[in-house]
């Protein structure tokens, strides 16, 4: 049984975690931190975990979680981790982080996206990016993973085949990406208030989005191509999903059933992401709480565009789904170990 601890475990992601990993046949929660609300019952923040865990959050005291726990999940905002988790490396302990500290290779890259101090290069070096069904062979070695963020998982899922198959002109891609709040975390915000929320819609970090950086570098490490996204996020009143539409000028002529038919192939062995048939597009709430990523094609003959939407839930294959996926990897078990949940509709 793997002994698990999580940093961050009053946030969103770290309640998720919590959730996916009580069920799980081979894993016990064994510490829960918190430095904002240490000293406090779980169940005091969460009152649906209620008679399900009964565990007090902790302050962070790292010879007794190195002491105690097989994997440490860092479920932090960005800028904490960075400090942190390298002290946890070298006792040995396996990490997985779902903050964005780790995800860059490059400090002055960091420094100008995330507007903070970056992580030391030596740990960035050390980092495997936990996007399994392209890195499923590294996460398996691995003893530290940067796990995805949320636009960037649908979207690397969403255009990966395609420019892998040359069905995608790489010169000009556009993504938008709409998300719901609980992707800005559990911080009390004004923008986040239902009265700013409800009966709105509005676009973000225009060209200044943490996530570019990070889509750029995949897409050409595993796409091959050196690209600039035009990239816009949108909030939407609604509290969990990710819908990402992708547009991109077709490379050559090939029918919606040609590009279909790629993408089966690309994800036959990989029961997390789902392919629509033709004419057939995903929504949000048909992942909601799942670890699938849902996607659906389109070629436009008339304009000779591709069109991709991909859809998943932010705190699940956005989050902690895909860093419990991770885990499993990690440790020679089942892939879909604790992650067979079907999605809550409606």
């Amino acid at each position: 049984m793997l002994k698990i601890g999580i940093v961050g475990a009053n946030g969103y992601s770290g309640a998720e975690l919590i959730r996916l990993l009580v069920r799980h046949p081979h894993a016990e929660i064994e510490m829960l931190v918190s430095h904002r609300t240490k000293g406090t019952m779980l169940a005091e923040h969460y009152p649906h975990f209620q008679h399900i865990i009964e565990a007090e959050l902790k302050e962070m005291n790292p010879e007794e979680i190195a002491g105690c726990v097989d994997l440490l999940f860092f479920a932090t905002p960005s800028g904490v981790s960075k400090d942190v988790l390298p002290g946890f490396l070298e006792k040995g302990l396996k990490c997985i982080d779902l903050s964005g500290d780790f995800r860059l290779n490059s400090p002055d890259a960091y420094r100008q996206w995330y507007r903070l101090d970056p992580a030391a290069q030596l740990y960035l070096d050390q980092a495997v990016y936990g996007l399994p069904e392209f890195y499923a062979e590294k996460i398996r070695h691995a003893r530290f993973i940067a796990n995805p963020g949320c636009f960037p998982t649908a979207t690397l899922l969403g255009i990966l085949p395609a420019l892998q198959g040359g069905f995608a002109d790489p010169s000009y891609l556009i993504v938008d990406g709409k998300t719901g709040v609980s992707g800005a975390g559990r911080k009390a915000s004004a923008a986040n208030l239902f009265t700013e929320v409800n009966d709105n819609v509005h676009a973000y970090k225009i060209g200044s989005h943490q996530h570019i950086p990070e889509m750029e570098r995949f897409i050409k490490e595993l796409g091959g191509y050196e690209v600039n996204i035009a990239f816009t996020a949108h909030l939407v009143p609604m509290t969990r999903g990710i819908l990402s539409t992708i547009y991109a000028p077709l490379a050559k002529k090939v029918t919606t059933e040609d590009v279909r038919q790629y993408y089966m192939k690309v994800y036959k062995d990989h029961e997390f992401v789902r392919i629509r048939p033709d004419g057939e597009f995903p929504s949000t709430k048909e992942v909601y709480g799942s670890n699938y990523c849902d996607i659906g094609i389109h070629v436009d003959q008339r304009t000779q565009q591709l069109t991709i939407i991909s859809a998943i839930d932010n705190l699940v294959k956005g989050a902690s789904g895909q860093a419990v996926q991770n885990m499993n990897l990690m440790f020679g078990l089942n892939e879909n170990e604790g992650l067979e949940a079907i999605p809550v509709y409606p």
